[in-house]
């Protein structure tokens, strides 16, 4: 299957990269282009991609506000964030407003596309700066993960104390971009097993998507 996809970044030069480097993907196809928020979105409704890849920072409408509204308005598509930034404030801006993915553009088009694929079939991905940025986060900290660090799995009990020791352990490895198949194999069970397990965790904590529990773990 083919997967349709529109580049936003205000950056001319960045945008004819990635619309070449993408079309060399023999599953991608570069729909259309966009260099800023509001011809995002207008693009969106022309072109019905499956995923936008949302630059953040650029004049007019922002990354995060035009995600917002994609999301709302077109929820069938997933909105992959590439950027330069990889600071805590830019990260939770762009998953409270609905991205599934977090890539800075030291990303090579092989974690590109893979990323894409990622959030085409409805996972969270995140490149290793921003892993270890979530990871921090979930054991308390504020910037890359020390030697020695508390138990996510305990934080996170403590901050959603109507989680069970494993359905916290789950949406720590939510948080950390893994997917069903990976949080099954990690913990020894059966991947409907884990999709039961995020949906209590979404029940719970009253979310409807991976990247709206990532962005309420980051508050």
């Amino acid at each position: 299957m083919t997967i349709r996809v529109l580049v936003v970044d205000d950056q001319a030069i960045v945008r004819d990269g990635l619309v070449t480097v993408l079309s060399l993907v023999e599953d991608l196809e570069v729909v259309g282009e966009a260099s800023d928020g509001a011809e995002a979105v207008a693009a969106v409704e022309r072109e019905s991609p499956d995923v936008v890849l949302m630059d953040l920072r650029m004049p007019g409408v922002d990354g995060p506000t035009a995600t917002a509204r994609i999301t709302a308005g077109y929820p069938g598509v997933a909105v992959l964030v590439l950027t330069t930034f990889a600071d805590d404030e830019s990260i939770l801006t762009a998953l409270r407003a609905g991205a599934r993915g977090y890539l800075t553009k030291d990303a090579g088009r092989g974690e590109i596309a893979t990323a894409i694929r990622a959030v085409a079939s409805g996972q969270s991905t995140f490149d290793a700066t921003v892993g270890a940025r979530l990871v921090a986060q979930l054991a308390g900290g504020t910037g890359p993960a020390p030697v020695a660090t508390p138990d996510p799995t305990e934080s996170l009990r403590a901050r959603f104390p109507t989680l069970t020791p494993r359905e916290a352990d789950v949406l720590g490895r939510i948080a950390e971009g893994r997917s069903n198949p990976q949080i099954a194999a990690e913990l020894f069970l059966t991947v409907p097993t884990v999709k039961s397990y995020v949906n209590q965790v979404f029940t719970k904590l009253g979310v409807r998507t991976r990247a709206e529990a990532v962005a309420l773990v980051l508050r």
